[in-house]
């Protein structure tokens, strides 16, 4: 069914963690190499065989797979490497794989948060500092072979500023940090962040496609329907980009979505740093919808600092990258929940004020209430 317009918010979900954390994978213990760290969400989906093949680490994107979510390993073959390439018109600079959607557990679309690090390419930034020069796209890739590889698209801007890397230097630019898709019949949706521009407050939009192997097929919330595109802007410069609406309570990037099989409501899982307003303490929180669209209040599910908090006060760990994983779902791509799913989320080791590769992915089992 198609979303309707906002509505009234549901009351916070009831969520608990029931069990201690549990080790998928630990760097540099489980790595192929140095690069085989948990940097993204989990993203999960089974396999044309029945096999399940998760996503979740860095810009060679290898993947854990195995015959379900509680047997998985290291498959050291990299399905996407980033190149580094200094051309930004290129989108080839940094990519990590951070949604996946398939149908038939073979062919595979996914979604790219792809950084332009241009601090990294001589020239091409005003600063020497990481965040100043980071210009942040979404593209889109296809696997033809169950998600053992990947190819982006020939024109694969899915969500962009309407200006290259060069404009706004000084700040964190651009749309980065989707969240998984998940199917709403006919349409598939997806979350992504961006920090804004003029014209364009920063928050999370909500987009929206019928066709995922077409990335220009996708368009995000404007507040009244979805309308807004947004285009290459090596290609094609726009006097005037429409505005996506900025969606729900969330300070930052959605870690994961998911539907709720009693009830049908959905789920958001995400990390906040403390502001003493609907975030009092940094942590993870959770919200809920009935409609992807109006959200409820936040509510803390884990607290810790985050990745969006000062490291050198961190005591030594950061908490990062939730989302919320059924291991009893039976659809392809884990969109959907029972009452018990595990929250799957990354422990980063912090060393003075560095933030280590020494990393963990971990996962906890929920209850989830009325």
């Amino acid at each position: 069914m198609a979303l309707a317009q906002p509505g009234n918010p549901p009351s916070p979900p009831v969520v608990h963690l029931t069990s201690a954390p549990e080790i998928v994978f630990a760097a540099p213990r489980d790595a192929c190499d140095g690069d085989d760290v948990p940097d993204a969400p989990a993203r999960a989906f089974r396999e044309a065989h029945g096999g399940v093949r998760l996503f979740g680490l860095h810009t060679k994107n290898r993947s854990l797979s195995g015959p379900d979510l509680g047997t998985l390993t290291i498959d050291c073959r990299p399905t996407l490497v980033s190149h580094g390439n200094a051309d930004p018109a290129a989108y080839d600079d940094q990519s990590w794989i951070t949604a996946t959607w398939t149908r038939d557990g073979t062919i595979v679309d996914g979604l790219i948060h792809h950084e332009y690090q241009a601090n990294q390419h001589p020239g091409r930034c005003r600063f020497a500092d990481y965040m100043q020069c980071w210009f942040n796209t979404v593209l889109a890739a296809r696997s033809t072979d169950g998600g053992a590889s990947f190819v982006k698209d020939l024109h694969p801007v899915v969500a962009s500023a309407p200006f290259g890397q060069e404009v706004g230097q000084g700040r964190h630019r651009g749309f980065f940090n989707p969240s998984n898709i998940v199917s709403d019949a006919p349409w598939l949706y997806v979350m992504a962040s961006t920090t804004g521009w003029d014209g364009q407050p920063n928050g999370v939009c909500l987009f929206r496609t019928a066709t995922p192997g077409d990335p220009q097929s996708w368009r995000a919330f404007d507040g009244h329907g979805f309308s807004v595109a947004f285009a290459d802007p090596y290609k094609r410069r726009m006097q005037r980009q429409p505005a996506c609406a900025p969606i729900g309570p969330f300070p930052a990037p959605v870690g994961s979505l998911v539907r709720r099989r009693s009830g049908g409501d959905w789920l958001a899982v995400f990390q906040a740093k403390a502001d003493q307003t609907l975030f009092p303490v940094s942590g993870f929180y959770v919200a809920s919808s009935r409609d992807l669209l109006t959200w409820s209040d936040p509510r803390l599910l884990l607290p810790g600092p985050t990745l969006y908090d000062d490291p050198c006060r961190s005591g030594g760990q950061l908490l990062a990258y939730p989302a919320i994983l059924d291991r009893h779902d039976a659809s392809r791509n884990f969109d959907q929940s029972g009452d018990d799913p595990d929250l799957y989320y990354v422990t980063l080791a912090v060393e003075g004020c560095t933030v280590t590769s020494r990393r963990t992915l971990l996962r906890r089992t929920l209850a989830l209430g009325r």
